[in-house]
């Protein structure tokens, strides 16, 4: 039963990830069609008792359309000619995704507009005024 250290404080069994082969698709000749070396892991997001409710809801945002009805995070590796290697790149593709939502995002800090930005805008929309005022229509004395 190994684990899998994401952060100092989270770590995963790699009983909870689900590891299939499937066949992989391009180029490989005669391999193609006989091997399946293409590695697919799922891993139970919503059911997981390693990850804390803020990375669960960081995690469901960021993985998108990689996340399946049920909860689970599915990611395809068929990058390498080897299970292996596939194996390996797909598991540290998890991993960094979830170091990803792991990061609590930074808190804005709520800044002011400053004396010139303001001044630079009132110019320009002064400028812009003037201009279309100078298409107005105007009617003559005549009239």
């Amino acid at each position: 039963m190994a684990m899998i250290q994401i952060t100092r404080t989270i770590s995963i069994n790699e009983d909870d990830i689900k590891v299939e082969f499937i066949r992989s698709s391009g180029p490989g000749g005669q391999n193609v069609n006989k091997v399946a070396t293409a590695a697919q892991i799922r891993f139970d997001v919503k059911q997981s008792t390693a990850l804390t409710d803020d990375v669960r809801k960081r995690l469901l945002r960021l993985a998108g359309k990689k996340i399946t009805e049920n909860g689970e995070l599915v990611i395809s590796a068929r990058r390498f000619r080897t299970q292996e290697q596939n194996r390996c790149d797909a598991i540290e593709r998890l991993t960094d995704l979830l170091r990803l939502a792991a990061t609590p995002p930074k808190r804005r800090l709520k800044t002011k507009p400053t004396r010139a930005s303001k001044s630079r805008r009132l110019d320009s929309k002064h400028r812009r005024g003037t201009i279309k005022g100078a298409r107005r229509h105007t009617p003559s004395q005549e009239d």
